[in-house]
């Protein structure tokens, strides 16, 4: 079972300006060490803040480009990670060991897997499929 766990954090720092207190940087390389030496991370990065980020909406049948910062802090992504687990229990439990400060938080979320599909839709996206697997 893959799961993605989704970081919000409660305060976003820009790079060169202002630097978080480096024990939160400590915590989090220790976490996700552990996460590798585990064998369930496939996958992690951090995001830039919203600034520089851009936005495509579908606005009265017409894309709309919209262009960041966005004020809504709650609900900006500030990364991520991509879990493989046995269960669902297990990817909570290395979730609820992700070290978070004051107002963060982490949600977490299984990824599809093509099997969750019905056939006919299993079969639709086989070519994509085999692409991607070269």
């Amino acid at each position: 079972m893959r799961f993605m766990m989704l970081m919000f954090p409660a305060k976003f720092y820009e790079a060169g300006t202002e630097v978080p207190d480096p024990a939160i940087f400590e915590a989090m390389n220790r976490y996700n060490e552990e996460l590798q030496k585990a064998g369930v991370l496939l996958a992690l990065d951090g995001l830039h803040p919203t600034k520089t980020a851009v936005r495509v909406k579908l606005d009265g049948g017409k894309k709309k480009i919209v262009d960041g910062p966005f004020t809504e802090a709650k609900e900006i992504v500030g990364g991520y990670w991509i879990l493989q687990t046995r269960t669902r229990e297990e990817a909570v439990e290395w979730a609820s060991r992700v070290p978070l400060l004051p107002g963060d938080t982490v949600e977490l979320r299984q990824i599809f897997e093509m099997s969750d599909f019905p056939a006919d839709i299993q079969k639709m996206n086989e070519p994509l499929a085999e692409k991607l697997k070269k």
